[in-house]
Parts: structure tokens; sequence; C-alpha cells
């Protein structure tokens, strides 16, 4: 996958464009601004809107190309980032250590993303906050963004086992036209969570 998305973000345009995620900021604006954990967070389009915002941010990616173009569009907006080449697996997650988790658009194969997810969650502080927008398992009948295989992406019983440790989950499951970039245009199947650990 590394490859993939080497491959993915090696152009000089930003292929999910460099505006954050319109539900990632409207839930992370009604946030007071602390530490900010973003996972797989590619290109930085959230990671740099949020280190504006005043989050102190942590975010990771196994894409080179992807962190490099997310320190330039830091540098261009005078932000730092603490910004990790690793995978899901080899990143250490501190536990308790976190007052946010951004998953954007965040799909991993159904065998270790339950753990995985588990392993995000961990990092939480209790009262901490979990964003979520991905991809219904609906989304595999449009060509509009997120993976061919309907095994990586999400149902709402999916991701309400992996995070069953929250005291609050609530979830949207909704269709819209998504307008992010050259790889999210169109009519799309997703599901928003917000989780309250």
């Amino acid at each position: 996958m590394k490859n993939f998305w080497d491959e993915r973000f090696a152009g000089s345009n930003y292929v999910y464009g460099t505006a954050p995620n319109t539900f990632f900021k409207q839930e992370l604006d009604k946030l007071t601004p602390g530490k900010l954990l973003l996972p797989g967070e590619g290109e930085g389009r959230n990671a740099v809107y949020a280190a504006q915002q005043g989050w102190q941010v942590l975010a990771f990616d196994s894409s080179y190309e992807g962190q490099k173009k997310a320190l330039q569009l830091a540098s261009n907006h005078q932000v730092e980032l603490d910004y990790q080449l690793a995978s899901y697996e080899s990143m250490p997650i501190p536990e308790e250590a976190f007052d946010c988790i951004g998953l954007v658009y965040t799909h991993l194969p159904p065998i270790p993303r339950q753990a995985l997810h588990q392993k995000l969650a961990a990092g939480l502080k209790p009262g901490g906050t979990l964003i979520m927008e991905t991809f219904s398992k609906a989304q595999i009948n449009n060509n509009t963004g997120g993976p061919r295989d309907i095994n990586m992406l999400f149902s709402k019983k999916e991701l309400a086992a992996d995070f069953s440790s929250f005291s609050h989950l609530q979830f949207e499951e909704l269709e819209m036209e998504l307008d992010e970039g050259d790889f999210h245009q169109g009519h799309s199947a997703l599901i928003r969570l917000i989780g309250v650990k």
C-alpha cells in the first residue's frame, strides 16, 4: 500500500485538495484545542487546518510523498506539524495522551482493523473525542472514491464494535456529493461518527 500512496501523492497537485474535510472542520471547531492525533493523514490538509486553530498535532502516514507535501503545506501556512513516517502497526501510540483523534477516510483491511482502531482509541484521554468520516459499504456502488474492496468499507455495526468502549457514539449514515480534490468527487455513501471516550 505504501507504493500505491507514494504514486498517488507524487504529483505537484494535492489530490484531495488543501482545504480540511468539512465534517472534521465542523466538529473540531466545537472543541477546545489540545493534542490531536491524525492517522493516515496523507498530504496534510486536516493537520494544517488544526495547527492553524492552535492544536498540537501529531500526524502519521506510511507515504513519504504524502509526508513531504504535508510539511510543505504546513510551511506555506507557517505552522508546525509533528508528522511521522509510520504504518498503523509500527506507530507508537501513548495511552491517554490525546484530546482528539481524527479518522478521515482511513480505510483498513478487516483483519487488523478492529485491533488497530482499539490501539488508536487507547490513545484518547477519558472524555476525549473521536471524529470520523468514512465510506460506508454502500459506496461500492459508486465510483467516486474509496477502496474498491467492500471488506475495506465500513458498516455502522463494525464501527460500533470497534469503539464499544466509548461512553457515547453518535452515527450518521448519509449520501452526499463530495468535492475534495481529484479522487473524492460526486455522489457518495458515507458514515460520520462522533465518539466520546
